[in-house]
């Protein structure tokens, strides 16, 4: 099991090239089953949930050709529109598969996923929209199996509020109801930049579809959908992860590709903690001197504060001057790094969904757990600012959602590297 060693105390200076967002990627590898014809997907990160994914479909009969950055798939000769457990209980972007095997094949079986163990992410909004437009759906031994009514050729257009806002709920339906009878609307939807990705790419298949963006889309059907060339938004998430590891350490990165616009959030907090940050051409520049001020937020969906950099953003208030308060209200169980930072020295209480921060003057350096994908980049971006060495363990959980990253880091000056076990 490969771990990370890390020498704190090195500030960032470079550039960094931020790749493909592994939650764009994914929706859109499951987007190329709606069609027999040939998708091309290009700035495909090189990450274990997208090797997941390209195996699941591969597994359905899927012909998959990767080079680089680029994907070329070709479900034309899928003759097996099922996703089993052993490849799903890894991944829970695995249930994207259901809605567009269900939309174009009529039938879909589905294992219930898995993944990290960062709280409930229940399936139950997805069974409920896709029974809304028409699906017969039903779980047994841990499988969703899903079908249509006899003598129904298709899936028909419906009106879907969810009971909450889901991202992957949100794609399920955009991907379904492109091959839908009919139109549908999705309201309280997800507005991520990446479900717009996912539009756009849709859209470029043939698909009709308006409101993307914004919390209420409308998606008229098609009789069938084309293949096409799309390329994948930049992750910003990978990209506030930088921007948090440069306002830590201190220094002056510029991020290539990165979009200011999708982390105005992020950037909002970043600036009034004292560092700076501004979009330039193709990206964005952060410059960061000195210990910065604590800043107190909450999480919400889109565009507010993003839960996936709570993690991150906590151990700029452990090494920042005065208190904060951050309160996580989109999983119950995204607490865990807490345990392994204090463990570096941080000073974190914790009170049902929120963690009071006293910041410190310093970290030291210790070993220390990964225990989810997020919690792993807030271990690295700690034990970049700790004195003396610090070894992330469990790293398996960061090689799902960051591409190389300590090959990007080593790049701008961090002293970190990979060691095999």
């Amino acid at each position: 099991m490969d771990k990370l060693l890390i020498r704190g105390g090195c500030q960032l200076q470079g550039e960094v090239r931020i790749s493909g967002a592994k939650n764009a990627a994914l929706p859109e590898l499951c987007a190329a089953l709606l069609t027999d014809q040939p998708v091309t997907l290009e700035n495909v990160p090189r990450l274990q949930d997208v090797a997941t994914m390209v195996k699941l479909v591969q597994n359905m009969g899927v012909s998959v050709q990767r080079e680089g950055d680029r994907v070329v798939l070709d479900a034309g000769t899928l003759d097996k529109p099922e996703a089993p457990y052993d490849l799903v209980k890894t991944m829970r972007a695995s249930v994207l598969a259901l809605g567009p095997l269900l939309a174009r094949f009529g039938r879909a079986t589905v294992s219930l996923p898995g993944g990290c163990a960062i709280g409930s992410r229940p399936v139950d909004q997805h069974i409920k929209g896709l029974q809304q437009m028409g699906a017969v759906i039903d779980v047994e031994h841990g499988y969703m199996i899903a079908s249509l009514p006899a003598g129904r050729r298709r899936l028909r257009g419906a009106s879907i509020r969810t009971d909450m806002v889901t991202v992957t709920g949100t794609e399920n339906f955009l991907m379904a109801a492109t091959l839908a009878e009919g139109e549908t609307v999705l309201e309280n939807a997800a507005m991520e930049p990446e479900i717009g990705d996912l539009a756009e790419m849709l859209i470029a298949m043939g698909a009709q579809i308006e409101g993307h963006g914004t919390s209420r889309i409308r998606i008229q059907g098609v009789e069938r959908l084309h293949g096409g060339t799309h390329q994948v938004v930049a992750d910003r998430i990978e990209a506030a992860t930088f921007l948090c590891a440069v306002a830590a350490t201190g220094g002056d990165v510029v991020l290539r590709h990165g979009r200011a616009d999708h982390l105005v959030a992020v950037i909002d907090k970043l600036r009034e903690a004292g560092a700076t940050v501004e979009a330039v051409e193709n990206g964005i520049r952060v410059r960061s001197q000195g210990r910065l001020s604590a800043q107190s937020f909450r999480t919400t969906e889109y565009p507010g504060f993003p839960t996936d950099m709570q993690a991150q953003f906590m151990v700029l208030n452990v090494i920042g001057t005065g208190s904060s308060l951050v309160t996580e209200t989109i999983f119950e169980n995204r607490f865990m790094h807490v345990n392994e930072l204090v463990r570096l020295g941080a000073k974190i209480q914790v009170d049902g969904k929120s963690a009071l921060i006293e910041g410190v003057e310093r970290l030291s350096g210790a070993t220390v757990m990964a225990t989810d994908l997020r919690a792993s980049a807030s271990l690295v971006i700690a034990g970049l600012v700790a004195e003396g060495e610090t070894t992330v363990d469990r790293i398996y959980h960061l090689d799902r959602g960051y591409d190389r990253m300590e090959e990007k880091l080593r790049g701008v000056g961090a002293d970190i590297q990979r060691v095999k076990t």
